[in-house]
């Protein structure tokens, strides 16, 4: 009969809310078992609604975790230094409980295979663009986690953002967040080198609003915490090119 719930869960999931819906279904069915074997101690929240027409903060934390468990996976092991990263970011944004609640979901999700193109269409369908692009923020910088982004990473995270719908311009200025060299900066605010400083302006000025926190004020006040960093890699690109430049 536990194993059984396993796999209702599922169901329902895929019922209820496409791929993700189902991965989420077997998760908390798993956990369920879990609790009944005495492996856990969960009590589970509400589940994400993928139908509405605005993100939930719910249906971010549920696509982001499973699309972190495919890149932590993508080079065939799971370091502690990704696990680590994770566990300060979900600290950091919801607390000591609701972070071990997101831990036993990530846990299930990390046992699994994920369709992920499947689960890419389902978040392109639903989710506003500044989101998805949050999304690959936190994709990259979980790469990062143990000091470089692994060649089986970025393919996955490259997947994953043509799946997500986004441009080659977002993802490679996020990506040059990341992943540095000489052109960084510049490819952060989307330009080239040969800009000239008042398409350095410009660009800054269309950026900053592209990266805006605000912009994430629907996900709440800890996720939109979150996308301050990105939006400081995007300040601290424009002033290291104004002082290259010798601008004020």
């Amino acid at each position: 009969m536990a194993k059984f719930l396993k796999w209702l869960g599922g169901g329902i999931g895929w019922a209820a809310g496409g791929p993700i819906g189902a991965i989420l279904g077997f998760a908390l069915g798993s956990m369920i078992d879990g609790m009944q074997s005495g492996v856990y101690a969960y009590e589970p929240q509400s589940r994400p609604n993928f139908n509405t027409p605005q993100t939930t903060p719910n249906d971010f934390i549920v696509s982001l975790l499973i699309l972190a468990s495919a890149v932590m996976k993508s080079d065939q092991k799971v370091l502690k230094s990704e696990l680590d990263f994770v566990k300060r970011f979900l600290l950091q944004q919801f607390g000591a409980a609701e972070a071990e609640r997101q831990l036993l979901m990530l846990r299930e999700f990390l046992k699994t295979e994920h369709d992920i193109q499947q689960v890419g269409f389902q978040i392109k369908q639903y989710m506003e663009y500044p989101s998805r692009l949050q999304l690959m923020h936190f994709l990259f910088g979980l790469a990062a986690a143990d000091a470089q982004v692994h060649d089986a990473e970025l393919r996955l995270i490259t997947r994953i953002s043509g799946i997500l719908g986004i441009s080659n311009t977002d993802f490679e200025s996020i990506k040059a967040m990341f992943v540095k060299d000489t052109t960084s900066a510049f490819r952060i605010l989307e330009i080239t080198p040969d800009a000239t400083d008042e398409e350095l302006k410009k660009a800054y000025r269309r950026m900053a609003l592209k990266y805006h926190p605000d912009r994430l004020a629907h996900l709440g006040d800890d996720v939109q915490k979150a996308a301050n960093s990105k939006f400081q890699e995007l300040n601290a690109a424009y002033e290291q090119i104004k002082k290259q430049r010798g601008i004020n």
